[in-house]
């Protein structure tokens, strides 16, 4: 049983911990020059991930948080194909792309509003510059089922895609609507089956509670119709309401969306309803099935968390190609121009489109292996982290441990200061951001009327 009451309290700005430190922190004095100087020092041993960012989209969704290039132009699309290619000459120069690539996405945007045709030239650029793709390597796709064609699926699957994930959010006609995404369930369906039927063994559906005339009666049905298409994950987001971030949020009239109890009571009922048919819930905002290798990651405590979402393939460097792309170390972030002409701009004169990173200190580092752990599997071995930074865990982090005691006087948290382990039960889980917060030290220094991040809850 969840007090609703109580949890409300905790409804709070706060990081989705993609990142560690959050993308705020990034510097525009971490440059392109400094990006180079990791990538020829990297440990070559290390595999790659790899993210491309594919930014067209027709028209605005308004609940997006994506950076995204609204066009009906294909010249648009094929200009941008060009200087994909571009990026890729310059980075060979850089980075051994010799390299064993063990993951790769393609985001957007609407990747899949690039014809088969334009989808088919990128997979054999790609192909061109990095030869070396694990035989096991997990290569993926966001896709809007609105615009999929069977010719699009069959460039996928022959250019090695083994994972499909289908953008969907809600089935009430109502809420897509309101949010600007009229996605019949049938149109869902038949994207399903045409990835099935080409041999995808991998589907994803995403979903959203949050949104404008949402409630728990209303998303019960979404769930339900999600289920009849069998597929293998969920992610199911809290939307994030940032309408001073991203200007198409402001279409959206605040007095529709539901309140924090009403949300809890939304994400309650689809654990409890995803649970019972089946799914496991996997870190904070994912579900799979038994037989899915992300059960077996969390029974291990071995997934992993970084900008493409849970994992498996942790170890590795990750990549970012294209507009506002980001890509992450050991010890250092990066991301690409966000603007279009900056993009080019750097990329016709030569030089790796960095708009801004940072490179990571020691105590980001330890602090990023904390919140990624707990963020991940819900529970933290704290000997390993002492033997892996060579700290006294419950010395070094004595602020956070005192933050967390109210987590642990109202059974959310334990902390064993004998196995040394600290673990969040399933109700804490919901909370799993809130419960993170206290190791962050730059979120220390901001006054809780001044973080600009979404609401935890």
């Amino acid at each position: 049983m969840i007090d609703f009451e109580l949890f409300s309290k905790y409804s709070k700005p706060g990081p989705r911990y993609t990142s560690y430190p959050t993308a705020p922190e990034f510097s525009e004095s971490f440059d392109a020059s400094s990006y180079v100087n990791i990538l020829e020092n990297q440990d070559k041993k290390r595999p790659l991930s790899l993210y491309f960012h594919l930014p067209f989209c027709r028209s605005a969704c308004y609940f997006c948080g994506c950076n995204v290039v609204f066009t009906s132009k294909d010249d648009k699309k094929e200009r941008y194909i060009g200087y994909l290619e571009k990026e890729l000459e310059i980075l060979s120069k850089h980075l051994d792309m010799s390299r064993e690539v063990i993951q790769m996405h393609f985001g957007g945007g609407t990747p899949t509003f690039f014809s088969a045709e334009q989808l088919e030239r990128i997979i054999k650029l790609i192909r061109k510059y990095f030869k070396n793709f694990a035989n096991d390597a997990e290569i993926s796709c966001e896709i809007d089922p609105r615009f999929l064609t069977k010719e699009q699926v069959d460039v996928l699957v022959g250019g090695g895609f083994n994972r499909v994930s289908f953008g969907v959010q809600d089935f009430n006609d109502v809420v897509q609507k309101a949010v600007h995404r009229i996605q019949p369930f049938e149109v869902t369906q038949n994207a399903v089956k045409m990835a099935r039927d080409a041999g995808i063994n991998s589907v994803n559906m995403d979903l959203i509670y949050g949104l404008p005339y949402q409630n728990l009666e209303t998303f019960k049905k979404t769930l339900e119709k999600a289920l009849l298409l069998d597929t293998d994950r969920f992610a199911v987001f809290n939307y994030a309401h940032v309408p001073w971030m991203k200007k198409t949020m402001r279409k959206i009239d605040e007095t529709t969306l539901p309140r924090p109890s009403e949300k809890l009571e939304i994400l309650k009922y689809t654990i409890d309803y995803l649970s019972s048919n089946g799914l496991r819930m996997i870190g904070m905002d994912h579900f799979a099935k038994p037989d899915d290798e992300l059960f077996l990651a969390i029974d291990k405590g071995e997934l992993h968390r970084n900008f493409q979402g849970y994992t498996t393939k942790g170890g590795a460097d990750l990549v970012g190609i294209g507009l506002t792309s980001i890509g992450e170390g050991v010890a250092h972030y990066v991301q690409n121009f966000k603007d279009m002409k900056m993009y080019e701009y750097a990329i016709d004169n030569g030089v790796l489109p960095v708009h801004r990173g940072l490179k990571l200190s020691d105590d980001d580092v330890l602090r990023k292996a904390v919140i990624m752990e707990l963020m991940s599997n819900f529970k933290l071995d704290i000997a390993r982290v002492e033997e892996e930074f060579g700290v006294d865990f419950f010395d070094y982090f004595a602020d956070a441990i005192e933050d967390l005691n109210s987590f642990v006087d109202e059974g959310l948290v334990y902390i064993d200061t004998n196995s040394k382990k600290i673990t969040v039960n399933p109700t804490g889980t919901l909370l799993i951001r809130n419960i993170s917060m206290p190791f962050d030290a730059y979120l220390k220094k901001i006054p809780e009327s001044k973080r600009r991040f979404s609401k935890t809850v």
